[in-house]
């Protein structure tokens, strides 16, 4: 989510540095997310890969979005951060809502393929999500137990099958304790989960994840990690709806902290392509649904080891491209448009704006 402008999922105080940690962070989940992505169509021949994604799944999006409320402790309703969530979210939103359907539609000659802006199609349910959540921000900061009445209402969407498919909702309210919890979050709870104690303990955590990943492959259903249905919906009695929020949210949890343990604090070759996450977390998707279209998973030799490994780095390098910086500057336009004429000039902002042009030729002058 890209620079010069504030990032999409970031409402922080403009100009102020950006912190190579979360940059860092951004990247690294991104690429999972692709790799993940990759994975879909061969990880029902293998066992292993099945167990990795499904513990991947466990922790890249809440990680992602635990940073998305972190930098939306400042959101209220001021015209300027509006407009902000206006161009970077809802109309990307409306613009990938649109283009997914329509590329089927050519690459995979399904002329009849629907376009809803109500139904988030692939990867668009993320920009439903966020607007969703950061519009209810305020709200989250003047109740006095935001976490646990974030974590009630996903229990409740969790039972609740007639919420349905518009705006996909389910989503909506089954990851909404992730940024809740990051609204809530301080500086210093990164800094608690990054020390080297918990770098060592991570390690352990994520091999017993594994295990447990291994384990679960024959006697789970994944499609839990998705977040995008009831319990009756996944024929499960509706009691286990709330548990399986409750224990996803602390497994979720304790895979993140581990995640975020082990992102380097300091400025990497890929710090640079945090700021462009947003363009590879839309952009991929087209690459990953052409190979599903034109069969290119077909591959028998895609489903040994190699093929396997082989996927993933391509996934990686692909989203990796998608992030930088030539990328961001050929669909600013679709990201982050410049929509000025759509807005009506915020008095208190051209106020503002005088005021500090009236300050700096006395700054000047006193200098």
């Amino acid at each position: 989510m890209p620079s010069p402008r504030k990032p999409a999922e970031q409402s922080g105080t403009p100009g102020k540095q950006r912190d190579a940690f979360f940059d860092n962070a951004k990247y690294l989940a991104i690429v999972l997310v692709a790799m993940g992505h990759s994975w879909e169509p061969l990880k029902a021949d293998s066992r292993i890969l099945e167990a990795v994604y499904t513990v991947v799944y466990a922790f890249h999006m809440p990680a992602f979005i635990v940073i998305s409320g972190f930098f939306s402790r400042s959101f209220d309703m001021r015209p300027d951060r509006l407009k902000r969530l206006i161009t970077g979210v809802a109309v990307p939103y409306v613009l990938f809502e649109t283009a997914y359907p329509l590329f089927k539609r050519v690459i995979d000659h399904a002329p009849h393929q629907e376009i809803s802006l109500l139904d988030p199609w692939y990867l668009t349910w993320f920009l439903c999500a966020l607007f969703i959540w950061r519009l209810t921000t305020p709200i989250w900061k003047l109740v006095r137990h935001p976490l646990p009445l974030a974590l009630a209402l996903a229990m409740l969407a969790s039972v609740s099958p007639n919420i349905g498919d518009d705006l996909d909702l389910q989503r909506v309210l089954q990851f909404l304790p992730y940024f809740v919890l990051g609204l809530c979050l301080k500086q210093e709870h990164f800094r608690l989960v990054r020390r080297r104690s918990v770098r060592i303990v991570a390690v352990p955590v994520f091999a017993a994840a594994l295990a447990v990943g291994w384990w679960a492959v024959p006697r789970m259903n994944s499609a839990w990690f998705f977040h995008r249905d009831s319990a009756q919906e996944l024929g499960a009695p509706w009691w286990c709806g709330p548990v399986m929020v409750l224990a996803l949210f602390g497994c979720s949890l304790v895979l993140t902290a581990c995640f975020f343990s082990w992102v380097p604090g300091r400025r990497m070759w890929f710090t640079s392509l945090g700021a462009g996450t947003l363009y590879g977390y839309l952009l991929h998707g087209f690459l990953v649904k052409a190979a599903d279209y034109r069969g290119w998973f077909d591959h028998a030799w895609l489903h040994h080891p190699l093929g396997e490994i082989l996927v993933t780095l391509l996934a990686g390098a692909v989203v990796t491209v998608l992030c930088t910086k030539p990328v961001q500057r050929m669909f600013r336009w679709a990201m982050e448009p410049r929509m000025e004429w759509a807005f009506k000039q915020d008095a208190a902002a051209l106020a503002r704006e005088r005021r500090k042009a009236e300050q700096r030729p006395r700054e000047k002058v006193s200098a």
